[in-house]
């Protein structure tokens, strides 16, 4: 990632939502078109969060390159590996609470969690899974449900193994 790049992004990420009271920023149309042309993206959605009420949630552009169909507040985006982020942060507030332990078994909180080898179904832990230790490949449970299949979360777990 180039310098620009970070610091364009961290522009993004903190200059306009700081400075929001109860209305968005100022120009924050004008911003958000910028951000778009600069990194040349069709479209995105943007929600702006202060003090648990909605300040802010709105589309801009459009879903695709080339079609006409607009992005609005509730157009939902692939957002490939940023899930990581979401879900080692939902685990670490599971954690915090005392409701999930980073080195108890995955099986103690899904009986029904297997792998192919008896040890490591019993053995890999939660933290195991967070840190690529599971000795599953690259994309070995990635590619049961993207690009999009038939199965259900119930079929991809059996078929993880």
């Amino acid at each position: 990632m180039s310098l620009n790049y970070r610091v364009l992004a961290l522009g993004l990420l903190s200059a306009p939502v700081t400075a929001a009271g109860q209305q968005p920023p100022p120009k924050f149309d004008q911003y958000v078109k910028r951000v778009m042309e600069t990194f040349a993206v069709p479209g995105l959605s943007v929600a702006i969060v202060k003090d648990g009420k909605v300040v802010l949630a709105k589309g801009y552009g459009v879903r695709r390159m080339g079609d006409p169909a607009l992005v609005d507040a509730k157009t939902r985006f692939g957002i490939a590996s940023n899930t990581k982020l979401f879900t080692a942060t939902a685990l670490a507030l599971l954690v915090e609470e005392g409701k999930v332990e980073w080195d108890k078994p995955v099986i103690n909180y899904l009986p029904a969690f297997a792998m192919s080898d008896p040890y490591v179904t019993h053995e890999l832990t939660i933290r195991d899974l967070l840190v690529h230790r599971s000795g599953l490949g690259l994309g070995a449970g990635d590619l049961l449900w993207w690009p999009p299949s038939t199965y259900d979360r119930k079929e991809i777990a059996r078929r993880i193994r």
